[in-house]
């Protein structure tokens, strides 16, 4: 064994550079752009036939066996080298450890790097070493060989040494074996092994092919080419092989005589089939002639109702619903779920109405034909339409009554349209009986604000008469909000729209609902940070939110959450609002909701359903005709028990970012000296002007109507402003006797007064560029204050 052991390293050093330079040759031979096509054509030639199946599978089953039985072989070579070592490894220790320890007793590192140096020498022996035990300085080691970390085999052994009968531990002996020279004498023991496996292999599987060729493949091929080739219209002679007949018919006879006499039977069945298809032929055309006749009745029919306006039904003798054509469909209504049902079990006006439903009920009953029978009912998603049917009785031929067939038309857009034009009728009537009561009821709500300001400050000293003079002052302020509520409502309020900062107003508005909504009501902001600017009057947009606001705390009588949201919106045109851009504020509660059957009259003016004294019934109709007058609309949701949702929708600004206006205080009356003519035809609004312009310190020229106010201007009358109402008797409106002057004076500053200006200098809800206003009723400090605007040059001109 020693021998054999010291031969076999020898042995594999000499052939691994040999076989190294033979691989290296091959390698340089074999390019990748050679080996790319060359396993292409194989891979092909490998799916073409059967044969080359069969050759690739024996040389896999092959070479799985070849390369299981090879591992095998290189394990137990292994195995069995790997113990030599292991064996060698262990008489080392035997046979040095005793004759080492006594060397090292005596400290002689001579004898010791000698009797290392003999080990070494011993087959596959890398490494040995010596390490003394002791407690001292600079211990004994001795070391012969190179050390290696990987493909080694390890043994350490105790050094001992006697002494006074009791054995001792005086170092270690350290000894490495490698197993490069096995690992080598196993890749030559492979590549021998698979090479001649494989040559095997391959000899034998080209004759298994070639015999599988000759026997079967081959024959395989012409049934193939038989089969290709054969018509039952002109059947070839029965196919015969060209081969040598065995002594007993074998599976390729079996399957000739097999296949030449299924051909046989196909053409006797060809024959008949043939005979069968020509009867059939006749009975097909004349079958085919009415199912053409039948599918062009059906489609007629079907096209008249998919492209009718109207859906068609059909019922049983009992008036349940059997068919209902596809057009229902598009009115929200599911044909599945009608089916079964009557007509009147899905009605809503059955209670309403019951003797309309009973009269219809027995038409039914006689079988009788019916027209334009309308009743109300709900879609699929919970809409209310109005339809209206007719109806016809089916009989068969012995007189049977079947049920009916009619048609249904859908009717609710067209009462949609006339209640929204009954609605606008009412809505402008009311528009036009406001503006006439507003104009005269201005008037004289202007003359009482006026003196009451003048008989409080004459009863300062007074506190009982003051008293009752706030008092007064309060009803006429009262009086002018709901003049003002009515004319937002009807779309008559001039309008001062400028580009805002919504959120901002929002804001500031908010600070102002906390006193007035109470500490039971918490008021929560979501504003979008994109928000737009928005074109709107600041003023008439805070009061439509305070409206809203209150409206919302009157809901939540217990507390609850009012929630300001905003959002930039694209509308499509649908409902009231035409398509653009807005910006969305929407005032959302907590409360107890609309109920469904007043929710659509909630922008009524003076409807409302809070206790008397506890409301106008204003505040809604001011915020709807705010939002129209503005440009944009108005939209409200509610649930009962789950609040309400009022949305306005002011249109985007052009413009750029929205200028942010806080408080305005308002100053201290301003007093001047210049000259007024006023035109007013109310004698007791003359007469307050008069006074409260002398008391400022102006003179004043006064006329009745347009025409004394031009006789003065033509006389030479001087003065500073002309200050003139615009509804005025006498064919002559205060915008007409402004253009008459400017004709004549051209660079006279003109200040307009109205309580209801009549599309005279507003238009589309804005006052006109270059126009001034002062709305009527006003007090003393706004008359001075936009007097001196006017003189000063800082209102249009």
């Amino acid at each position: 064994m020693g021998n054999a052991g010291e031969k076999k390293p020898d042995r594999g050093r000499a052939v691994a550079p040999a076989a190294a330079k033979h691989l290296t040759g091959i390698g340089a031979n074999f390019t990748p752009t050679m080996l790319a096509p060359l396993l292409s054509r194989i891979f092909n030639w490998s799916r073409s036939g059967i044969g080359p199946r069969l050759l690739a599978a024996v040389l896999l089953f092959s070479s799985i066996v070849t390369l299981t039985l090879t591992a095998l072989q290189l394990y137990l070579d292994y195995d069995r080298e790997v113990g030599l070592i292991e064996t060698r490894l262990e008489e080392v220790g035997r046979s040095t450890t005793a004759s080492l320890g006594e060397s090292l007793w005596n400290l002689d590192q001579n004898q010791l790097k000698l009797q290392l140096d003999g080990i070494l020498r011993l087959p596959d022996i890398r490494a040995a070493e010596v390490r003394e035990i002791a407690d001292r300085p600079n211990p004994i080691r001795v070391a012969v060989g190179e050390r290696r970390s990987r493909s080694v085999v390890t043994r350490d052994y105790p050094l001992t040494y006697t002494v006074q009968g009791s054995a001792r531990t005086i170092g270690v002996l350290h000894v490495e074996a490698t197993l490069s020279d096995v690992y080598q004498q196993l890749l030559h023991r492979a590549l021998v092994i698979l090479a001649t496996q494989a040559a095997k292999t391959f000899v034998v599987s080209l004759f298994i092919i070639y015999m599988f060729h000759f026997l079967v493949t081959r024959h395989l091929v012409a049934i193939a080419e038989f089969v290709s080739k054969y018509s039952l219209a002109r059947p070839p002679p029965p196919l015969h092989l060209e081969r040598r007949p065995p002594h007993h018919p074998d599976e390729l006879d079996k399957v000739i005589e097999a296949f030449n006499a299924m051909c046989t039977n196909l053409e006797r069945a060809y024959g008949e089939l043939r005979e069968a298809n020509a009867n059939l032929e006749r009975d097909l055309t004349i079958r085919r002639r009415a199912e053409a006749d039948a599918r062009a009745s059906e489609e007629r029919f079907r096209d008249y109702a998919e492209t009718a306006s109207d859906w068609f039904w059909e019922t049983g003798p009992d008036h349940c619903f059997t068919y209902l054509s596809d057009r229902v469909i598009a009115f929200g209504m599911d044909p599945q779920v009608r089916i079964g049902t009557r007509r009147i079990d899905t009605a809503l006006d059955r209670e309403t109405e019951s003797e309309k439903w009973r009269a219809h009920m027995a038409t039914l009953d006689r079988h009788e034909p019916f027209r334009k029978f309308e009743y109300r009912g709900r879609d699929t998603t919970g809409r209310m339409h109005h339809f209206s049917v007719n109806g016809k009785p089916v009989f068969d031929a012995d007189g049977r009554f079947l049920g009916y067939r009619g048609s249904a038309t859908d009717l609710t857009a067209q009462h949609e349209t006339e209640e929204r034009l009954r609605q606008s009728q009412k809505m402008d009537a009311i528009g036009q009986l406001t503006g006439g009561v507003a104009h005269d009821f201005n008037n004289v709500l202007t003359v009482i604000t006026g003196t009451i300001e003048i008989i409080k400050e004459e009863l300062a000293d007074k506190p009982q008469l003051a008293a009752i003079a706030q008092l007064i002052d309060d009803a006429a302020s009262r009086g002018a909000e709901i003049t003002s509520q009515l004319l937002t409502f009807a779309r008559r309020q001039p309008l001062e729209p400028r580009e805002i900062d919504v959120n901002a107003l929002v804001v500031e508005t908010a600070k102002l609902l906390r006193p007035i909504l109470g500490e039971h009501v918490e008021i929560v902001t979501r504003l979008a940070d994109d928000a737009w600017p928005a074109m709107a009057d600041p003023s008439q947009l805070s009061s439509a939110i305070v409206n809203l606001a209150v409206n919302a705390r009157d809901a939540m009588p217990d507390g609850g959450r009012l929630t300001l949201e905003t959002a930039n919106r694209e509308l499509g045109g649908s409902g009231d609002g035409d398509s653009g851009s807005y910006v969305m504020l929407a005032i959302s509660d907590t409360g107890h909701g609309i109920p469904a059957d007043i929710r659509d009259r909630v922008f009524e003016p003076f409807f409302t359903t809070k206790g008397v004294g506890r409301g106008t019934g204003l505040g809604l109709s001011m915020v709807y005709g705010f939002a129209k007058q503005t440009g944009g609309t108005v939209a409200i949701e509610s649930e009962e028990g789950h609040g309400t949702v009022v949305r306005l929708f002011l249109p985007q600004s052009a413009g750029g970012a929205a200028a942010r206006s806080g408080p305005v205080q308002a100053p201290a009356p301003a007093r001047g000296h210049e000259t007024i003519l006023v035109v007013e035809d109310d004698p007791l609004v003359q007469g307050y002007v008069i006074a409260q312009l002398g008391s400022l310190g102006y003179r004043t020229l006064t006329a009745g109507d347009g025409a004394a106010a031009l006789a003065l201007v033509d006389q030479g009358a001087t003065f500073d402003l002309l200050f003139t109402d615009i509804i005025m008797p006498g064919g002559m409106n205060g915008r007409e006797l402004a253009e008459a002057v400017r004709l004549r004076r051209p660079d006279v500053r003109v200040l307009y007064t109205s309580g209801y200006t009549d599309n005279t200098i507003v238009h589309e809800g804005h006052l006109d560029p270059g126009v001034a206003l002062l709305r009527k009723p006003y007090r003393k400090a706004d008359l001075s204050q936009k007097i001196r605007e006017m003189l000063a040059g800082e209102g249009p001109a």
